[in-house]
C-alpha cells in the first residue's frame, strides 16, 4: 500500500469483532469492540490465507461459468469445445478452465449481463493531483459506461484509493509537487500488487527538463497537452494490460 500509516491498523469485519494488526509484529489479535475479551493471536499469513479465499476469482470452472450465465454446465462445455469461449484443459483430464478475462470478453461480445463481473469489466482509473478541468475532460472522453474514475489530492489519499479500487491506470500530476509525485510513483512500482498498473505522469516544462527515472512511468505527457490524446492512450494501455476493453 502506498500510504504509510503509523500505529496499529484496525480491520473491521462486522459491528462486533475486529482484527488488530501491530505493524511491528506479524500477528493479529481478535478483540471485541466494546471492552470484550481479547481472543488469541493468529498469524498474519493465516488470516490473509482465509481472506484470499474470498477474493475475486481469476479462473472459473464450467460449473461456475454456468452459474454466471444462468445456463446448464453442458452448454458452457459446448461453447468451450466450439472455440467460442476460450480457456484451457487441465493436463491429464477433461476438466475445462476459463480465465476471467476470456469470460468477460465472451459475455460482452454476446450481449449477456455481466452480473457480479460488471465491476471488473470496466477500466478503473485513479487520477492524482490533477485540476478539475482535466478530470472532467477525461471523465467525458473515456465514458462512464466503460471507465470508473476516482480522484486523490495527496499521497495518503492516493494510497487509500489505490488499495480500495485496485486501478488499472493511475495518472499522477506533477503539479502536486515533484517530490510527492515521484514518491507516489516509486512506492507503487515497489509494490508487486501494482506491477501491472499503468502509470502516467503529467509533467510541466520544468519537470520535463529535470532528470529522474522515467522508466517508473509507462507514459509521460508534457504540459500543455491534448487531453483527447491522453484519453486515447489511457484507453489503449489499459486495454493492452487487462485485455478487457
Amino acid at each position: 500500500m502506498v500510504a504509510i500509516l503509523s500505529g496499529p491498523v484496525y480491520i473491521f469485519f462486522d459491528s462486533r469483532v475486529f482484527l488488530l494488526l501491530n505493524e511491528t509484529e506479524s500477528s493479529f489479535t481478535t478483540q471485541k469492540k466494546k471492552g470484550g475479551r481479547s481472543g488469541g493471536s493468529v498469524s498474519a499469513q493465516k488470516v490473509f490465507g482465509m481472506t484470499a479465499a474470498l477474493a475475486k476469482k481469476t479462473i472459473f470452472t464450467t460449473g461456475q461459468v454456468a452459474k454466471v450465465c444462468k445456463v446448464a454446465p453442458r452448454t458452457v462445455s459446448k461453447w468451450f469445445d466450439s472455440g467460442r469461449l476460450r480457456g484451457y484443459r487441465i493436463p491429464g483430464s477433461q476438466d475445462r478452465r476459463i480465465p476471467r478475462e476470456h469470460l468477460i470478453r465472451f459475455l460482452k461480445e454476446h450481449g449477456m449481463p455481466l452480473g457480479e463481473l460488471e465491476d471488473e469489466a470496466m477500466g478503473k482509473v485513479l487520477i492524482v493531483g490533477t485540476d478539475p478541468v482535466v478530470r472532467g475532460s477525461l471523465n467525458e472522453m473515456l465514458g462512464s459506461d466503460e471507465f470508473t474514475l476516482e480522484t486523490a489530492q495527496s499521497g495518503f489519499e492516493a494510497g487509500i484509493q489505490a488499495e480500495s479500487m485496485r486501478p488499472h491506470c493511475i495518472v499522477i500530476d506533477f503539479a502536486m509537487g515533484r517530490s510527492d509525485a515521484l514518491m507516489i510513483a516509486g512506492n507503487l512500482r515497489k509494490n508487486p500488487e501494482y506491477a501491472e498498473t499503468v502509470l502516467i505522469g503529467l509533467l510541466s516544462d520544468e519537470d520535463n527538463a529535470s532528470g529522474f527515472d522515467r522508466t517508473i512511468f509507462n507514459e509521460t505527457f508534457r504540459k500543455p497537452f491534448d487531453v483527447a490524446l491522453l484519453a486515447e492512450r489511457m484507453r489503449t494501455l489499459v486495454g493492452r494490460k487487462t485485455q478487457l476493453l
